[in-house]
């Protein structure tokens, strides 16, 4: 799939893998892994979406039991969990994708039903974090006041992440992104509108990255950097996550990344303060492109317009689709001849059908027939 005038399906090498085009689907929770286990409905899913050298970054997946804060969000920590991967990722990998699982845990953005034993989920604070209206637009999602994370157990949720990078590539993925972006736990520790802690992972920015970049260090230890990328949001403050300097995190960040070699950067628009819906900011990802030695992904909120723009003006070197490439499984080949797209269906995103708003979109060519 190489077509010079769009620019968006033009070839990219990024380090050891050969990206036939630049269109990556964004990582997208979906809740249907029921209980916390992959499900074969998603074989189906991501291989709809993948297209020979493309890039598929799986939907947030976490480190470990007290990681969750949704209904069926799949996990990672587990032997089950690893097995119910693999079906997935070889789909993938058979039609000649490359495959990326998102490794996250949620921290505050949770409550004790979704926790073992009922405990209290854990987080860099203990500031509570307010009711959210769900993306549903009627459901008020209620979140436990958290417990402040002990110095001495920052470590050990390290490891979650470095064991649960581990398991990824036992699942067959090809890399693994770290979620450091949207309010939570690493972005719980980066932003100072939540750290308030007076330790050495609190007060300065040094001290706030300090845990995202032992993640970092951990996974790159375990898996390589050429296997490495990161989401980050330093300009977002979805679940009550801002920060009074994000321009100053962004580039503290890209410029400590360079030091561990990591492939990607796949960082949030600033105009996406919040999931979903774009806003005027006076900000903009350029700084954090122009000192990433990485390859360097964009989201939010482009169209094909927008993404053939960032592209040609360097601004990014792959731009990540989330809600337009759920909607329209063959999204790269509708770039590529300029054609409709499919509406998605907001009230379908979250529900647990494994068929309903996930597999049961229409392709060009099947959609095209029914009009015929």
């Amino acid at each position: 799939m190489v077509d010079s005038k769009v620019p968006l399906l033009t070839p990219y090498k990024m380090g050891r893998f050969n990206l036939s085009h630049r269109v990556v689907l964004a990582p997208l929770t979906r809740q249907r892994s029921y209980n916390n286990v992959p499900q074969p409905h998603a074989i189906l899913y991501y291989s709809q979406r993948t297209t020979q050298g493309g890039l598929l970054i799986a939907e947030a997946t976490g480190v470990s039991d007290t990681a969750q804060g949704y209904p069926d969000t799949p996990g990672i920590w587990t032997n089950e969990q690893v097995e119910a991967w693999k079906p997935i990722v070889d789909a993938v990998h058979d039609k000649g994708g490359i495959f990326f699982c998102q490794i996250w845990h949620v921290g505050r953005v949770s409550n004790s039903g979704f926790q073992p034993n009922g405990q209290v989920p854990v987080s860099s604070t203990d500031q509570p974090l307010t009711p959210q209206i769900r993306a549903n637009g009627i459901d008020v999602a209620q979140f436990t006041p958290p417990r402040r994370l002990r110095t001495d157990e920052i470590s050990e949720v390290v490891k979650d992440f470095k064991i649960a990078a581990r398991n990824a590539i036992e699942a067959g993925f090809d890399g693994v992104e770290i979620h450091g972006a949207h309010g939570y736990l690493i972005d719980q520790f980066m932003k100072d509108q939540v750290n308030d802690r007076t330790d050495e992972y609190g007060g300065s920015l040094e001290n706030r990255c300090r845990f995202a970049l032992e993640v970092v260090e951990a996974v790159v230890n375990e898996v390589g950097a050429d296997r490495v990328g990161i989401r980050l949001s330093p300009f977002a403050n979805y679940m009550e996550s801002g920060d009074s300097n994000p321009k100053a995190l962004g580039l503290y960040m890209v410029e400590s990344l360079n030091k561990y070699g990591i492939l990607y950067c796949h960082m949030v628009e600033p105009r996406m303060k919040k999931v979903g819906e774009k806003c005027e900011t006076p900000y903009s990802l350029q700084p954090m492109k122009d000192a990433f030695k990485g390859t360097f992904m964009a989201a939010g909120g482009y169209d094909r317009e927008e993404g053939n723009k960032a592209l040609v003006d360097k601004h990014a070197d792959l731009v990540a689709y989330g809600r337009w490439f759920l909607a329209n499984p063959d999204l790269p080949r509708r770039f590529e001849l300029n054609a409709p797209l499919n509406k998605y269906n907001r009230d379908t995103f979250y529900i647990s059908d494994p068929i309903v708003g996930y597999v049961d979109y229409p392709f060009l060519e099947s959609s095209t027939k029914d009009s015929d």
